[in-house]
Order: structure tokens, then C-alpha cells, then sequence
């Protein structure tokens, strides 16, 4: 979702899918019956556009953070950012190509819920899902900055967040003013994976390997609109 404010189906493969639990697979719209207990990490963006880091990070938190599945949130926009993205349709298209995995959905329901931040998002999401257990997932550049996002401290109030973190963002997100403040709510080691299973507030920090590549990189490269 931008940050919703701030950070800021595919068709699955029939036998892997006939091989997974009840529920829905990503082809499928979620309903408050289907999401019933399910932990559902949610990660928000731009997705301008979507890439293999995005897939990266998502397999890993779904491993690491002991997920059922993984809602990408394409944002309409991006209220910290002055240039808009690409047109939702060419993201959505994008996203569902590069992201093709059974417990992964790819989702534009915050341009139908009309929401412009994430602590909004997550107030709608709540109140639509609420049977629903969510994880709010970011990197650990977001944890640096999300002290600014609009209502912050209710977001880590309301859902448990796992962040993700590339070799060279660990100090920052590891010095920022939320995790300062939130310290006691860390799950360290290997209370990671139970993240999904815990109450709020709680966050993860964990280290993953990351590919090497990100958004701005594939625009300047004449790879996607700008």
C-alpha cells in the first residue's frame, strides 16, 4: 500500500494447489469466511514496479515469520512520494507475472477501499477480515522512517510487523526511533517465527540475503514507465 503513506493470479499451479489446506488459493477473493484464523502477512507498496526482490522478501516471510499466505497490497500512491506511479492496471499485470506462488494474492483493494494510509488500511482490513490474524511486513528502510508515517504507533499497536532486512540497512533499522521506542516488543532469534502467533505490539527484525535490484533501478533503466 504506499505506506499507504509512507513506504514508503496468477493461475497457481493445479497440483500444488489441490495439495494445500481448505481456505482459498490466490486466484480466489478473500471473504471473512475463507481468512478465518488464517495469519496473513500484508505487504504494502507502489509495487512500481514489482521485481524479484518483492518475490524474494515475500518467500522469505512467509518461511520466516511462520505465515499462511502473503497479501501484495498495490497502492494507488504513495503520500510521501511527488512523482506518482505507473498506472494501477500495468502494476496489478506486472505484479501477478513476476509473483506467482499458491499463498501469495495479489491485491488493489485498497483503491476500493479508498484508503490513503496504512493505518487506515489496516482499520478497514480489520474490520472486513476480522476473523483474520495479520502480520504487517516491511523492510528495514521503511523501519527507519516509520516513526513519520501518519499514526505509526497505532499500526504497531494494532498487527505484530516483521521486518525484513537487506545487508546494508540493518544499523538504521536496527537505531530507528520506533525500534528504539518499541525494544521491549522485539522477538529476537528464533521468537521470530512466532510472530505471526503474537499479540500486539510485537515486531521481528530478521536478515535475509537480498537480490540486488529495486524499483528506481529498472526505471532509470528505461525498464518501466517513469
Amino acid at each position: 500500500m504506499a505506506q499507504s503513506g509512507e513506504r514508503d493470479q496468477r493461475l497457481p499451479n493445479p497440483l500444488i494447489a489441490s495439495a494445500l489446506p481448505e481456505r482459498y488459493t490466490s486466484n480466489m477473493r478473500p471473504t471473512a469466511h475463507n481468512t478465518r484464523g488464517r495469519r496473513i502477512g500484508l505487504l504494502g507498496g507502489s509495487f512500481d514496479p514489482a521485481h524479484l526482490g518483492h518475490v524474494h522478501i515475500t518467500r522469505e516471510a512467509l518461511k520466516r515469520f511462520d505465515l499462511d499466505e502473503v497479501w501484495w497490497l498495490v497502492s494507488p500512491g504513495n503520500p510521501l512520494k511527488k512523482r506518482g506511479p505507473a498506472p494501477m492496471n500495468l502494476r496489478m499485470r506486472r505484479a501477478r507475472k513476476v509473483m506467482q506462488h499458491p499463498r501469495v494474492h495479489i491485491s488493489d483493494i485498497e483503491a476500493h477501499l479508498n484508503t490513503r494510509y496504512t493505518a487506515e488500511t489496516l482499520r478497514a482490513l480489520r474490520q472486513k477480515f476480522p476473523f483474520a490474524r495479520f502480520t504487517w511486513l516491511m523492510g528495514a528502510d521503511n523501519l527507519a522512517q516509520f516513526h513519520l508515517w501518519k499514526d505509526w504507533d497505532e499500526i504497531i499497536e494494532t498487527v505484530p510487523i516483521g521486518v525484513l532486512a537487506r545487508p546494508g540497512e540493518r544499523i538504521d533499522g536496527r537505531t530507528a526511533p520506533a525500534a528504539q521506542i518499541y525494544r521491549r516488543a522485539l522477538l529476537k532469534g528464533r521468537q521470530a517465527r512466532l510472530l505471526s502467533h503474537a499479540d500486539a505490539p510485537a515486531w521481528a527484525f530478521v536478515n535475509v540475503p537480498m537480490r540486488d535490484i529495486s524499483s528506481t533501478e529498472l526505471r532509470a533503466r528505461g525498464d518501466w514507465p517513469s
